[in-house]
């Protein structure tokens, strides 16, 4: 097993990931920024091809339909040959899993996603998001996209498009699996973001402050019009979110590089680490040797994300242990890129988006007091979740987490695995994902293959396996009877 990681915020805040950076830098080359103050519409002008080369590479990524589609991978006739080159090296390079990769193991993390599925979507939701935006300079970053505050569902959606392809059976292994090629996407679309703000490659900017651009809202004829049909409104919102950050401005030298080696660590370890602490906060915890087989395969999933194996934990100790030591340097810092603390947006446009789901006035503050209860005080605070809810609202969170307890305590004596807090987490989890992620009108934007594999799955967690049948009756009751994936909207 690797040692323990060392916390290094100076070394990590100004290192991204050179494979990626090089990639996008080969195919934007260099932008043609203006000296002195510059306007936008004149930066845009100066770098249509650029901004170009941005939507191709874009578009050729929807190409990587599974993993064994990057093996021999070519792109369609006509495209530039820079991209081409560019994006062919990337794959070759990054598709490999880590030497230390273990596929015992990675199974049985999978296997640990499997079971407890609705729980994993729950934690998600409730505490790996809110945990995550704790970041004020990440916060800043997604902030710029307004994926958000002006499209949670957007965001939300994106994050679920890629649990799913690296957390189901196979998907990091198997040639049909879809984990590495959409790892491998959301690795680039950092690049992108790095090399968009910082007008160029990272390792040349490590010291600079890049000045916001004059005349920041660009005039309606340089946005790409949006088609009609979805793929329009696609290319649209990300040629919207191009010159965003184009035009954005960032100080390298005071906040570090963006999506940086801290970041990138610390949003692994709200997807694994979060989880788990989830799992042990609700009673609930799993086996030692689940937990780091659950550690084990994100950390294969942060490595062909670009993340260095140096800050990678393996066990729940060191996990712990990194990511209390990342949140305290984010909780203590009051430096916010733009002069404006982004998290409470970012937190509050989560929270409305799960009580929007809830029919129940009385339950609709359960998403921030959930939030509340598995995240802390001081995180929600700081992202601005309320605990000023009703009284009796909070009396009935408080009753119902509180009995939850005291009842799994006591029938555990003669039952092991009865877990009322399982069942009323799995609830939660039913309710977020047939809400948000299972709707059928709007699908998640992945393959076919990988979209009935997930139906496939979710069709498995109408019960739970380990509760007793009337335990089951009861969750129907506040669920659906049989399979969840034929009751989704």
């Amino acid at each position: 097993m690797p040692p323990p990681p060392v916390y290094d915020p100076s070394a990590m805040r100004y290192q991204a990931d050179p494979l990626a950076d090089a990639t996008i830098a080969a195919i934007v080359r260099i932008w043609d920024i203006p000296p002195g103050e510059a306007d936008l519409q004149t930066l845009l002008a100066l770098n249509a091809d650029r901004l170009s080369h941005l939507r191709t590479t874009t578009t050729l990524l929807n190409s990587w339909t599974s993993n064994a589609a990057l093996e021999g991978w070519s792109a369609p006739d006509g495209t530039p040959p820079h991209i081409v080159t560019a994006l062919r090296e990337y794959v070759a390079a990054g598709r490999a899993l880590p030497d230390w990769a273990d596929p015992v193991q990675i199974t049985r993390g999978e296997n640990v996603f499997t079971e407890h599925g609705p729980l994993s979507v729950m934690a998600l939701f409730c505490a790996s998001l809110p945990d995550c935006y704790v970041q004020p300079k990440a916060s800043a970053v997604l902030q710029i996209s307004g994926q958000l505050t002006t499209n949670a569902d957007y965001r939300i959606r994106s994050t679920a498009a890629m649990v799913f392809p690296v957390m189901l059976r196979g998907g990091m292994t198997t040639p049909e699996g879809l984990g590495v090629a959409q790892t491998l996407k959301v690795r680039l679309i950092h690049a992108t973001i790095r090399n968009l703000i910082l007008h160029g490659a990272p390792e040349a900017m490590v010291n600079a402050v890049v000045p916001p651009v004059s005349n920041p809202a660009p005039a309606p004829n340089l946005m790409a019009t949006a088609a009609t049909g979805t793929a329009g409104v696609a290319a649209a919102a990300m040629q919207s979110m191009h010159i965003s950050f184009l035009a954005n401005g960032w100080n390298v030298a005071r906040d570090g590089l963006p999506n940086n080696q801290e970041q990138l660590v610390f949003t692994l370890l709200t997807f694994h680490y979060v989880f788990l602490r989830a799992m042990r906060t609700l009673g609930i915890g799993l086996r030692a040797e689940d937990e780091e087989a659950y550690l084990h395969c994100w950390n294969v999933v942060g490595y062909v994300l670009g993340i260095e194996s140096k800050w990678m934990p393996f066990t729940y100790a060191d996990a712990e242990r990194l990511f209390n030591e990342i949140q305290t340097q984010c909780l203590a810092d009051h430096i916010y890129p733009g002069g404006k603390d982004a998290r409470p947006a970012l937190a509050g446009a989560l929270i409305d988006y799960m009580a929007a789901s809830i029919p129940f006035k009385l339950l609709k503050p359960f998403p921030s007091l959930f939030t509340r209860y598995l995240c802390g005080g001081a995180v929600s605070d700081a992202l601005g979740v309320s605990n000023k809810q009703s009284f009796l609202s909070r009396m009935l969170f408080t009753v119902l987490m509180g009995v939850c307890r005291l009842i799994d305590t006591v029938v555990r004596l003669v039952l092991p695995q009865f877990s009322l807090a399982r069942m009323f987490s799995r609830v939660v989890g039913y309710h977020l994902l047939t809400s948000f992620l299972m709707d059928q009108t709007r699908p998640l934007k992945l393959p076919t293959h990988l979209l009935t594999q997930i139906h496939a799955t979710v069709s498995t967690w109408d019960d739970d396996e380990n509760a007793p049948g009337w335990l089951n009756r009861v969750e129907d009751s506040m669920t659906v009877r049989g399979p969840w994936s034929s009751n989704v909207r």
